[in-house]
């Protein structure tokens, strides 16, 4: 990317990043940090995966009854950051979350291998629980209830959120610390881009 003079949709260029981290990446080229903030007020952040992307934003899954999931029903806005460290890059999104519709539940869902399916069943995510062996006897214990079952019904409690975009920020290394940054943000339907100091 010209940085002086950047294409007028950012999409393009997360595409074209994209499409060489998945070259570069020599481990999960879709990891993200996700940040939300709780009730209160307290910053979280994992890495989670994405796994959908298109113009109307970026697609993550879980456990709506997880701390994200709870920590996102309460204050519906995130920040996402890829740092893809093979080439010097990150890309920051900040937005708006929405639910995705249930027809992409369902269908990534069951893209899903068949014992990933089940563990959304058995893990009740970021709830306590004694040890190993009993994580594994909950998960056997659903093995056992869709042993007979051809199509695994997706969990009520397991969906996607979509990070809708007001900003996206792309970033590239330079030398002497002196990087390239430029800040795409959101008017209405159309999109104001800026270059930024390091």
């Amino acid at each position: 990317m010209d940085f002086d003079n950047p294409p007028e949709n950012p999409f393009a260029v997360f595409d074209s990043w994209y499409d060489e981290a998945k070259v570069s990446e020599i481990n999960d080229p879709n990891a993200m940090s996700l940040a939300t903030v709780g009730a209160d007020m307290q910053p979280n952040l994992r890495t989670v995966l994405l796994k959908g992307h298109d113009e109307r934003g970026f697609v993550f899954y879980t456990n709506l009854q997880s701390q994200k999931g709870l920590e996102l029903a309460g204050n519906p806005r995130a920040a996402l950051n890829f740092h893809w460290k093979s080439l010097q890059r990150q890309v920051r999104v900040l937005g708006p979350i929405e639910a995705v519709s249930d027809d992409e539940a369902d269908e990534y869902y069951h893209s899903r291998a068949r014992e990933s399916q089940i563990g959304a069943w058995a893990s009740q995510q970021s709830q306590p629980i004694a040890d190993r062996a009993t994580l594994e006897r909950v998960l056997q214990e659903h093995v056992e209830k869709f042993k007979d079952v051809d199509v695994i019904p997706r969990p009520p409690h397991w969906s996607g959120r979509r990070v809708v975009p007001d900003k996206i920020e792309f970033w590239q290394d330079g030398e002497f610390r002196i990087h390239d940054r430029v800040v795409y943000a959101r008017n209405a339907d159309q999109w104001v881009k800026q270059r930024l100091n390091p």
